[in-house]
């Protein structure tokens, strides 16, 4: 399911998602509005990147969102008018959501905005980031919750950890060479855009695809 948003008062223009050629959405998944998906992106079954309220939402090249995932965000705008402190400033460029390159969200993971996740990042299954920033090469282990904190670069969350203190998240335990997981975001990523890759080759296309070539 892939389509425009329709226009309100927190919305005010039509957008079609601009998805990658070397990108995979899952027939099964939804990318609605205001949506950037890079290269050789994999959008699994029954996740939802829905751009049609918060805007916009980016995904970076070899990015992953699994099965379940939900990209949403709060609105960024009333009546043409931006809503700054739902907006989340990177290189220079403000979005609701921006999740960069190289980053798995694992099964049922929601990134509501304003939030941004960082470069080789891996996001546990069923954790919730919101109001909340996760650093470059960072670990969320499954189960946590990140509430109005930033992550910095390098650390892991533990598992089932809540956070909602800024002074507990710079405390966060740094990334080391024993670190169990410290390696486990490559296996990850490899294996999602070569599932990317494999599907377009074998032809199974967005609905997107089959739309504009009708």
């Amino acid at each position: 399911m892939i389509h425009k948003n329709v226009i309100t008062d927190f919305s005010s223009e039509e957008h079609e998602p601009t998805i990658d050629e070397t990108a995979y959405v899952h027939p099964m998944a939804a990318v609605i509005g205001n949506v950037t998906l890079g290269r050789r992106v994999m959008v699994s079954p029954f996740a939802a990147i829905r751009g049609d309220e918060g805007q916009p939402l980016f995904v970076g090249d070899e990015s992953n969102v699994q099965d379940g995932v939900i990209i949403h965000a709060l609105e960024t705008e009333h009546e043409g008018n931006p809503i700054e402190k739902n907006l989340v400033e990177v290189d220079g460029e403000k979005y609701a959501v921006h999740v960069g390159s190289r980053v798995s969200l694992a099964h049922q993971v929601q990134i509501h905005g304003p939030a941004a996740v960082g470069d080789n990042s891996f996001v546990g299954m069923q954790s919730l980031v919101f109001k909340a920033r996760v650093g470059t090469g960072c670990v969320v282990e499954p189960g946590c919750i990140l509430l109005g904190v930033s992550i910095p670069d390098g650390r892991y969350v533990p598992c089932g950890t809540i956070l909602k203190d800024q002074a507990d998240a710079d405390a966060l335990p740094e990334i080391t060479e024993d670190y169990a997981f410290r390696t486990l975001n490559d296996g990850v990523v490899h294996v999602n855009t070569s599932l990317a890759d494999g599907y377009n080759k074998a032809g199974f296309i967005s609905i997107l695809r089959q739309t504009q070539h009708k």
